[in-house]
């Protein structure tokens, strides 16, 4: 969402009304009074970096965003924003999670859901992908529930669609950001196909929903975790997120060794 042109104290509004907090609460919370960020809130005082800064913490506003306070307020950037392909030691963590996650499929994708990295096994998952599902920057959870995608081998789609409909709508919730309205609405338009309703209430030790997808030797059947990283001071590095998925039976573990190159 570009922001910067707005006042900053309607960025402070729009933030704490995201995260349905009072005046009182925040002000509270970020050790001011609640009268100065009322002022703030209205344009009548303008907020130090300092004030920013623990406004922005409070409210949990990321990075990308907590710029477009520092703009708005007169000031610079706080946080860089650094290409993929720079990010030093935080890409060379993000190669080593994804190739030691082998043989089970790993990707890194931005706030978007677009995909910077994949090892093997999740290469050779997505490998059958063809037209703008295939252009860079692919975009997994399009290419996972497009009818032109992986939707066909999808064995419980309604379910994971609305399970995947429910993160984007968090995601939108928590970042604002750019393009995560139109993905949500383009995932919830995609019909469910034909015979996609496996029951999986009793899969996963009952722990989790997994994503059943069907493969020449049977299902597979794989539950997910997610990694983000810890205290990040650059845009880039605040909106990746490592994705491992697992297999959630013996059978799956099995298959995916079988698939693993020699």
């Amino acid at each position: 969402m570009t922001v910067a042109q707005e006042p900053v104290g309607s960025l402070v509004r729009r933030w704490r009304e995201r995260r349905g907090r009072s005046q009182l609460d925040v002000s509270i919370a970020a050790d001011l009074s609640a009268r100065h960020l009322s002022f703030i809130e209205t344009g009548r005082a303008v907020p130090s970096r300092t004030m920013i800064d623990r406004l922005c913490a409070e409210l949990d506003v990321p990075l990308r965003e907590r710029n477009a306070f520092f703009l708005a307020a007169g000031f610079a950037p706080a946080y860089t924003e650094r290409p993929w392909d720079d990010l030093g030691v935080a890409r060379a963590a993000v190669d080593a999670v994804l190739a030691g996650h082998e043989p089970n499929p790993a990707l890194a994708v931005n706030v978007r859901w677009e995909m910077l990295a994949a090892n093997r096994a999740m290469s050779a998952f997505l490998g059958g992908l063809t037209g703008v599902l295939a252009t860079p920057p692919v975009n997994v959870l399009r290419a996972t529930l497009h009818p032109e995608g992986l939707a066909p081998r999808l064995r419980n789609y309604a379910e994971w669609r609305d399970h995947t409909a429910r993160r984007v709508r968090r995601q939108l919730e928590r970042t604002a950001a750019d393009g995560l309205a139109e993905l949500l609405a383009e995932i919830e338009s995609y019909p469910v196909p034909s015979g996609a309703d496996v029951d999986t209430g009793g899969l996963a030790d009952g722990l989790m929903a997994p994503m059943v997808l069907a493969g020449e030797t049977g299902d597979l059947r794989f539950h997910y975790a997610l990694t983000v990283f810890g205290a990040p001071r650059d845009v880039t590095l605040d909106e990746i997120a490592i994705e491992t998925f697992f297999p959630a039976d013996e059978a799956t573990a099995t298959a995916l060794r079988a698939l693993a190159p020699h």
